[in-house]
């Protein structure tokens, strides 16, 4: 178990590197590698670890690069299809079992951040589905929970189709463009560190907050 921590940890991190390898060992199969983990990532509930935003950025950056088989043109429209494709499909699992979801604790499906979509999906509503496309562990939850919900089908899509092409395009095309300089190119896992941390900052934000309020409330009790 912690070999496998230590070893997506490393991916993560790493994820040129290790990316560069993919492409060199498997040519165009690439493509379908990368399709398979954004739509796990966003596919199932119990795969929220897996790298979303850095695998994009990656992508885009290797994409960039001469010689090598991977074309933006190509990265952007597939991905988005398989954001696409795990959202609907995390959303009907999550209509499946319906609201005991919130009565049982699945060991494979984390409570806390079932809790933390839906206090999330309280406070920000139907737009949740666009907004959590840049937040980890939320973007796995938000389509489960809004199949768990009421959110009718139809509206679903619109947004869940909206998030992901907006998602998809900006971090492919930020790595396109930006990954190659040399600045970012030197200091790559710096830079997949910056952006892990830049997605995870609304949640730590509110994680404070939150901690605050009880706090106060603590004290005026």
């Amino acid at each position: 178990m912690i070999e496998a921590i230590e070893f997506l940890i490393d991916f993560i991190l790493h994820i040129d590197k290790h990316l560069l390898q993919i492409v060199s060992d498997y040519k165009t199969w690439t493509y379908l590698i990368l399709f398979a983990i954004i739509f796990m990532e966003t596919g199932f509930v119990v795969t929220p670890f897996l790298p979303g935003d850095s695998l994009l950025f990656a992508a885009g950056t290797i994409a960039a690069m001469d010689g090598n088989p991977l074309n933006i043109a190509l990265i952007i429209p597939l991905l988005i299809a398989a954001a696409f494709l795990g959202d609907n499909t995390n959303y009907f699992i999550g209509k499946f079992l319906g609201h005991k979801v919130y009565e049982k604790n699945y060991k494979l499906i984390k409570r806390s951040y079932l809790d933390k979509t839906h206090e999330f999906y309280d406070k920000h509503g139907r737009i949740t589905i666009i907004i959590a496309r840049f937040m980890p562990i939320l973007r796995t939850f938000a389509p489960f929970v809004a199949g768990v919900g009421t959110m009718r089908y139809v509206r679903f899509v619109s947004f869940s189709f909206i998030g992901n092409v907006i998602w998809i395009s900006i971090f492919s095309i930020a790595g396109y463009f930006f990954g190659n300089i040399p600045f970012v190119k030197e200091n790559f896992t710096i830079a997949i560190l910056g952006i892990i941390l830049i997605s995870i900052l609304p949640m730590i934000i509110a994680g404070i907050r939150k901690f605050l309020e009880n706090r106060k409330r603590k004290r005026t009790s």
